[in-house]
């Protein structure tokens, strides 16, 4: 296996695609609401984000590591790690990765600080919001992440679908727009349903070392159907958006892709809300999320087409 390969893996790039979406939403957003359009900034936004969001997944699994969340699930018959396995398995050294996370960081400082100087004063704002959450969501002392009450999961909203798509928007246009809200929210709620989904795999372990997620302190059974919940808003919002204009009216139609995961959902019952199928659901989640995104893309472009 080659470095990249290794990287990849470490990183839990298969992630990465979630943030990419949000950045070609609002980037086609400038487009085809304002005819605005510079390849270069959407390169070095794209870059950028990309770069924060494995950031933030290297800098939590090193530090779920340190607090023992990570080996917890590895070594337990009762959890599935969900982490990229390179430091429980000792692939990579502690310090390595440290290393390689904050070099991560570097290049999107890097991007942030370029977008700064071509776009202005937006780019520090949400920036440095999304640093911040991104930083401290399992870093001492603030460690959001293992407080519970819903915080990682307004931070996913806020970092993975609004903070993006309005960021890329705005290193286009140098403004906001009041759609961005709107527009952001399938993804944004999406991704957090494809994030809370992931707790399910190793909750008994996250409760031992002090990592109350809501599914600790909700429990399994509350905790799944808030998960149908945020499926039900994610769909809701996709309403939203052809209601409001931000999609075309019959992407409504959309909502048949979400038909497996809803079936999923029907098929959990009892015994059946086992390890194995809150795997599948969570592996489902992030699928469905790809090709909501992937369609939400082509119905903008669809957009600009009818308008030209």
């Amino acid at each position: 296996m080659n470095k990249w390969q290794e990287f990849r893996q470490a990183s839990r790039m298969h992630f990465v695609p979630l943030m990419a979406i949000c950045i070609v939403q609002g980037t086609l957003a400038a487009w085809v609401w304002n005819g605005e359009f510079n390849v270069w900034i959407a390169l070095i936004t794209m870059i950028g984000a990309c770069a924060a969001h494995i950031f933030s997944m290297m800098i939590n699994d090193l530090w779920d590591y340190r607090s023992g969340a990570d080996k917890a699930a590895f070594e337990s018959d009762e959890a599935i790690s969900t982490d990229s396995g390179y430091l429980t398995s000792g692939k990579w050294s502690e310090r390595s990765y440290e290393i390689v996370s904050w070099c991560v960081l570097a290049v999107a400082l890097i991007c942030a600080v370029i977008l700064y100087m071509l776009s202005g004063w937006g780019v520090l704002l949400l920036g440095g919001l999304g640093c911040f959450m991104a930083l401290f969501y399992v870093v001492p002392p603030v460690r959001y992440g293992y407080v519970g009450k819903g915080m990682s999961e307004m931070a996913h909203l806020l970092s993975f679908g609004i903070f993006p798509v309005m960021g890329s928007y705005y290193v286009q246009t140098g403004y906001f727009d009041p759609r961005l809200w709107i527009l952001s929210l399938p993804m944004g709620i999406l991704t957090t349903l494809t994030f809370f989904n992931h707790h399910f795999l190793h909750w008994k372990t996250d409760k031992q070392v002090g990592k109350r997620t809501l599914v600790v302190r909700w429990g399994v059974t509350k905790s799944f159907y808030f998960s149908i919940v945020l499926l039900s808003l994610a769909l809701l919002s996709i309403i939203m958006c052809a209601i409001f204009g931000v999609i075309p009216i019959y992407g409504i139609l959309a909502l048949i892709i979400a038909w497996p995961l809803c079936r999923m959902y029907s098929e959990m019952k009892g015994e059946k809300r086992n390890l194995q199928n809150h795997q599948r659901l969570l592996w489902l989640s992030l699928r469905t999320s790809l090709q909501f995104g992937g369609l939400l893309i082509l119905l903008q472009l669809i957009t600009r087409w009818f308008n030209t």
